[in-house]
């Protein structure tokens, strides 16, 4: 269940002020130690004077409304799906980062070198969401698409050449190409020579488009072999028509996953968590999540389809590029007893970072 502006204005309208509580310290209880707490350690902790047997009325209630269950007989309570999702959007407080926070996010994602390469960076934004969380840190990125400024292919091997990009930003790309059988060297120079004369000042998309258009006339300038390594080489970098979004997922903090287990059936979700985070569709996913709705979102167990049977929450915020397009995604997935309210900001804050930091010219 997901609670509306209105339905979470009546859960709140039918509990008076003993219940809140009463149900914020069974949620924070959770939060902190994963334990259910009993009316009888309740009763000492509440500010007001209420007898166990008064709390058990109370929580009885709560259990009513469906935010609190007894994990097994004569246990205490925890708070359900449901419940967490009520403290997140009633009850929970989220605050601006101390300067000092910022600082530390600052230096960890920048790192020692300002010319670090793009990928460093987002492993550092992964370690750092891993490390202020009780889960795994997680940063989705898309391949950049930029505008060609000089392609170059290296022969490496007699099947393998190096191909080279060069963006408008002098941003440099390299990727191994299989090489049509029988290429030859003046081949190479060929192919990088038709597409540095006619296809330059254009993005990926661009050139895989127009080439498709001109495929008669060029089969005609370019021989066949030459022709196929142009092809493969845009190929490569675009990705593929069907590839999808995303292209990297980078995760930190896998050891924080396996802290929390607590028996068998803890493994069996971890394992599927795992199985999921290893499905490129899972990714698409995620940007879709991150791309949905502005800011910081916040998915708990089976509100997001993706992780339903693994009962994982999600925390995601996008990262967009220069011109305000969506590109990525950082997060934080783990157990439901994440620490919201310290993370969101901190999500938040490193979408915001990466914004910035991946921008030509930062």
């Amino acid at each position: 269940m997901v609670f509306t502006t209105s339905s979470v204005s009546d859960v709140i309208a039918a509990l008076d002020e003993r219940s809140k509580e009463i149900f914020r310290r069974i949620v924070e209880g959770y939060l902190e130690n994963g334990e259910p707490l009993g009316s009888r350690n309740l009763s000492r902790l509440l500010p007001m004077s209420l007898s166990p047997a008064s709390v058990r009325n109370v929580m009885s209630d709560l259990e009513e409304l469906g935010l609190i269950y007894s994990p097994h007989v004569s246990a205490g309570r925890l708070p359900t799906q449901v419940g967490l999702r009520f403290f997140v959007d009633a009850f929970m407080q989220v605050g601006d980062l101390s300067a000092e926070d910022r600082a530390n996010i600052d230096r960890q994602v920048r790192g020692s070198n300002r010319d670090q390469p793009v990928e460093s960076m987002m492993s550092e934004a992964s370690r750092v969401l891993s490390g202020i969380s009780r889960g795994a840190g997680l940063v989705i990125t898309s391949k950049s698409d930029p505008v060609l400024k000089h392609v170059e292919f290296i022969r490496l091997e007699p099947t393998k050449a190096l191909a080279v990009l060069v963006g408008e930003h002098d941003q440099v790309e390299n990727r191994i190409i299989e090489l049509p059988a029988g290429t030859t060297s003046s081949q190479l120079t060929e192919a990088a020579n038709f597409l540095n004369a006619h296809m330059t000042g254009q993005t990926m998309a661009e050139l895989r488009r127009q080439l498709q258009s001109l495929k008669e006339s060029v089969r005609q300038e370019l021989d066949s072999l030459s022709h196929q390594l142009v092809e493969r080489g845009i190929a490569v970098w675009s990705g593929g028509e069907d590839d999808g979004k995303p292209t990297q997922l980078i995760v930190r903090g896998h050891s924080n996953l396996l802290a929390e287990i607590g028996g068998a059936e803890d493994l069996d979700r971890l394992r599927l968590l795992f199985d999921d985070l290893e499905k490129k569709d899972s990714l698409i996913e995620i940007l879709n999540l991150a791309e949905s709705g502005p800011g910081v979102r916040i998915f708990i167990g089976s509100e997001n389809k993706l992780f339903s049977l693994s009962g994982s929450s999600l925390i995601v915020a996008p990262y967009r590029d220069e011109d305000d397009r969506i590109v990525g995604a950082v997060g934080v997935i783990g157990p439901t007893r994440l620490n919201y309210a310290r993370i969101v900001p901190m999500v938040d804050y490193t979408a915001q970072l990466i914004s910035r930091l991946s921008r030509p010219g930062i």
